[in-house]
């Protein structure tokens, strides 16, 4: 019993002597994230995550739909993509506002590209609204797409 007892003594000092944990990451530089679905009927879908929980935040309820249940973002998309896409957001915090400043997207595809991504072709635009997308090692497309 008290070899038991000096046991958990050393451990409790070690623990106490131990550096603090690291701070918590910074926030994600790519912007808002959200799972966005390829659907084959919207309302259907939409019903569905409202069971859920999921409340719709943005659309134009008849070819896409944001659903939100607490920081969980679902897209919802009819007839627009072919398959499931993790998508990005930047200039948009977690709720979608605009943030003052954030890391443009073509900044973000020629730093993924400097890293040998294949982002496909350059975005021709200076500025504004633009999208790119990769595909990771297990064919999931991953969609950069800013708003403004």
């Amino acid at each position: 019993m008290k070899l038991a007892h000096l046991a958990l003594a050393g451990l409790l000092v070690g623990a106490a002597t131990q550096a603090p944990p690291p701070a918590p990451a910074a926030p994600s530089t790519l912007g808002n994230f959200s799972i966005s679905l390829a659907v084959r009927d919207l309302q259907a879908s939409k019903a569905f995550y409202e069971k859920l929980g999921f409340t719709a935040r943005h659309g134009d309820g008849r070819r896409w739909q944001v659903m939100q249940n607490g920081d969980v973002k679902i897209g919802l998309f009819q007839g627009m993509f072919d398959r499931n896409a993790l998508t990005f957001n930047p200039g948009w915090d977690a709720n979608g506002r605009d943030v003052a400043q954030f890391e443009d997207v073509r900044s973000i595809q020629r730093r993924l590209k400097a890293a040998g991504l294949d982002t496909g072709a350059d975005i021709s635009s200076a500025s504004g609204p633009a999208h790119f997308t990769l595909t990771d090692p297990d064919g999931n497309p991953i969609l950069f797409d800013q708003h403004r």
